[in-house]
Parts: C-alpha cells; structure tokens; sequence
C-alpha cells in the first residue's frame, strides 16, 4: 500500500497503472486518491464500522481537478471525526439517495393524492400554501429527517398570521400522515402532533344599509364607466344577492342555470350538489348578461372558454369606489347571513341558505337575530310592569 503526503503536485505526477491505484496520505490516517487505468483520480476516505473486524467502508470525496487537495483533506478530516464518533458517512449517502427530500415527497402527495381526491379548489389552495409558506431551505431536507422543531420553527414564524399559520399547519400533517402510509416516515411518527394552534379570531364584517347602498351604487356607476366588465359586476351582485360561495358563483354554469324553477342547481359545491334559490332580482341579472356562444360558462373570463379567474382585482377597485376598503368578497356572504337573521329566520333556515353542512357553521349568526328578541322581550316586559303598577297604560 502506497504512502505519500498528497498534495496537488503529487496527484498530478501520479501515474495510472493497468489496474486501480490506491495512494494514501501518510499524515491522515483514511485518507487516500484511487487512480484508475484510464487516468481518472479521485479523492476518497476509507473506514472500518465497527472495530477492527468491522465492515470497511469507502467514501468519495470528488474528482481531482474539480475538488482541490487541500478541499479533499478539510472534507476527509471532517468525516473521519464522524466516523470516530460513531456516525456512518456512506451510510448516510446511501440513506440520502433512497429517501425523497421533503420537497419531491410533497409533490407526489400533490400529484398521487391530493389531486386525485380532494377537489380542485382545495387541490389549489393547499399548493397554494406550499408556495407561499414553505422555505426552501426545509423542502430541500430530507423527508425523515423533518422533525417537530422544524415545524415549530415555521409555525412560530406565522404568529403574525395565524390563520395562515394554522392552515400550514393543517396541511403538513395531512401530508406527514400521508407519508406514514407511504413507507416514508415511520409510523407515529408526524412532527405536526403537539404543536398547538393559534387562536383565530372570528372576522365579523357586515354591510348596514347605508353600505348595501353605497356598494349598489358603485356597481352602478362601474358599469356605466366600464371600470370592470358586466360579467363581474353580475358576479358581485349574484353574491350580494344569493349568499353563495365566490367559487359557486365564479365557476357557475348555463346548464346549471334554471330560470324557470328560479334556482341554481349546483352539480358540485363545498359541501357537495347544491340548489340555490333566486330572487327576482337575481334572476333579472341573469337574464340581462350577455351569453357567449363558445363558453358554458355563466361569469366568463378573458380566456375564450374560461369562468373569471379573479375577481379580486376588480372588487378591490369597486369597493374603493364605494368607500368599503375593509369588506372581502366572502364578507358579501356574511352579510346575506346578517340580513336573514335579522329578518327573524331561524339559524336551521339560514344554515339552508348558506348550505351549511354543520349547524354550527350556521350558529356564528344567532346574536344577529337578538334584536326582533329583544323587541318581544321588552313588549312582555312592558305588559308586566303595568299589571304590577309600575307603568301606566298609556293607550288610555
């Protein structure tokens, strides 16, 4: 076995022989180039696991010419000083090229899973959130080696949002419950469990009357300026005036479309089939906005063939005309909500509207309907101070 002090000059000087040549460093024990019949040198380690009668072990550090001496020596040190201290270098490689990183194991969940059983819209929103979220300094780590801190780091990171935190959150552990199931992680072993939520605060955001007209008449006057398109004014005035969701009324259909029953009759939803009911003001918006022959949809897009893809945009611009900078899209739904409940309906009727799946979905709504209460509360009352005597009945 061949001992030198390697160095650039020596490597170089280094003749190929008619088998593999193996010269090692007579300073760091280890540490050695291979150079084969074809010329080619490369630097490597070579190790026992276990003792003196354990497994040998080799591994490469790069090619000479693209990895300098000195780099391959600083590289050989440092791995070496694993290998004493008990870690397995080559095993660790072997590991690294078997397992997927975070970032390939992400896609598949993306591509395997949830494309195929979640719907489109969630599909959308939850790579959404791995777009926006998701540093690529943690996608690039391999997948098992994903531990809670590192979700705690990210989830703390999201204080300052934490819907979205809790979103990611929510996200990571489908997807790590998912990577159990797969063989990628060991059972149990998701670093999403314990890491509590943050609490959300529930948004309450209402048009008053005053506001419904100011927005009426911005929608107005939008159309007449054509500051957005009739197809989004259609769109703001559907949600306004059905309560639907913006993706029901965003991807609604003609065919889906019943005048004559006046209802929408959604073949897919949130919450699956839907029917919503119209008014005669709804239905005179539909019957009003143009239809184009080559698109099925009922909101059409700049896209030939394609619904609206985003109606934020324009709502930014006609909310500002109708001084209601703070009102989203979806508060247009909970307005719809605020203005049933206080026409006195009961929460099980509004949960119809909405098609709410869950009552409690629809509960966020019951302090809305404490006035027409509190009217009956304080007629009640009224009757019973002036049988006890201390109002006087004024009707005589």
């Amino acid at each position: 076995m061949a001992t030198m002090r390697i160095s650039k000059r020596a490597v170089d000087a280094a003749e190929p022989g008619s088998k593999d040549i193996y010269l090692w460093d007579d300073d760091l024990t280890g540490f050695g180039v291979k150079i084969t019949p074809a010329g080619a040198k490369t630097y490597l380690i070579q190790y026992r696991i276990g003792g003196r009668k354990g497994r040998t072990r080799r591994f490469t550090l790069g090619r000479h010419g693209i990895v300098t001496a000195d780099q391959a020596r600083t590289e050989a040190r440092r791995l070496l000083g694993e290998v004493a201290a008990g870690r397995d270098p080559a095993s660790q490689r072997d590991r690294s090229r078997t397992t997927p990183t975070f970032g390939a194991a992400l896609e598949d969940f993306f591509t395997h899973h949830v494309a195929t059983k979640l719907k489109a819209s969630t599909a959308a929103g939850y790579r959404s959130l791995a777009r926006l979220y998701l540093p690529k300094s943690l996608l690039s780590k391999l997948v098992v080696d994903i531990g809670r801190p590192d979700i705690t780091r990210l989830h703390t990171a999201l204080q300052d949002t934490p819907y979205q935190a809790n979103r990611v959150l929510a996200l990571l552990s489908k997807f790590f419950n998912w990577a159990e199931k797969q063989g990628l992680r060991p059972d149990g072993s998701n670093p999403c469990r314990h890491i509590e939520k943050y609490r959300e605060r529930k948004r309450e955001r209402f048009l008053s009357q005053e506001e419904f007209t100011r927005l009426g008449e911005a929608l107005a006057e939008a159309e007449r300026v054509k500051l957005a398109s009739p197809w989004v004014i259609a769109a703001i005035r559907l949600l306004v005036l059905t309560g639907a969701r913006l993706t029901e009324i965003r991807a609604l259909r003609w065919d889906e479309v019943d005048l004559e029953r006046r209802a929408l009759r959604l073949r897919d939803s949130k919450t699956g089939e839907k029917t919503i009911h119209l008014s005669d003001a709804a239905i005179q918006i539909l019957e009003n906005l143009p239809r184009l022959p080559s698109n099925p949809y009922v909101i059409c897009g700049n896209r030939e063939g394609a619904c609206l893809v985003n109606l934020q945009k324009p709502w930014r611009r006609i909310r500002s005309l109708a001084g209601l900078q703070d009102v989203r899209i979806h508060d247009l739904r909970h307005s719809f909500a605020s203005v049933a409940a206080a026409q006195g309906l009961s929460l099980p009727v509004i949960g119809a509207l909405l098609g709410h799946s869950q009552p409690a979905t629809t509960a966020r709504y019951a302090h809305l309907a404490s006035d027409p209460i509190a009217e009956a509360n304080a007629l009640v009352s009224r009757q019973i101070s002036i049988a006890l005597g201390h109002l006087r009945d004024g009707s005589g």
